[in-house]
């Protein structure tokens, strides 16, 4: 299953996970409302993240971090539209439709999951990495061959 960050985070809420406040915006101006609405509230910076299939958003210039709604709108003109190249979407990269604009948090320790399928087992493998989400993205059991 295929889903965007905006619509993971959502499903978490919907069961009780807290996750960060945020919106999707498919616009500059949804971007820039939703930056005026979290910065109301009281949040000291915006995070603005391309919302594609692939992983590897931030090192392919995906994530940047806004603090004013003058800068969010400047960052969502600059990635809605572009060509997000990162090492999941080869070459050809995926075009950047949706944004999710949401408030930064302190981060005190990053640790990315990931849940995958083991085809030979049948069962759910939970894997967890403190170092990277890409880590994850290239596991393969030993074995075999990544295709």
């Amino acid at each position: 299953m295929k889903i965007h960050e905006y619509q993971g985070k959502g499903i978490l809420k919907k069961y009780g996970v807290v996750v960060p406040r945020g919106m999707m915006a498919a616009t500059r101006e949804e971007a820039e409302a939703a930056a005026k609405e979290l910065l109301g509230s009281g949040v000291t910076g915006i995070v603005v993240k391309a919302q594609i299939h692939a992983g590897g958003r931030g090192k392919g210039g995906g994530v940047k971090i806004a603090r004013s709604v003058e800068e969010t709108g400047e960052i969502a003109g600059k990635m809605l539209g572009m060509k997000l190249v990162t090492h999941q979407t080869g070459p050809e990269g995926r075009i950047v439709h949706r944004l999710l604009v949401e408030e930064t948090l302190p981060i005190e320790k990053e640790l990315y999951l990931g849940i995958l399928v083991d085809r030979d087992e049948g069962k759910p493998v939970f894997m967890a990495s403190a170092a990277a989400a890409w880590i994850l993205s290239r596991w393969q059991p030993r074995g075999r061959k990544r295709s």
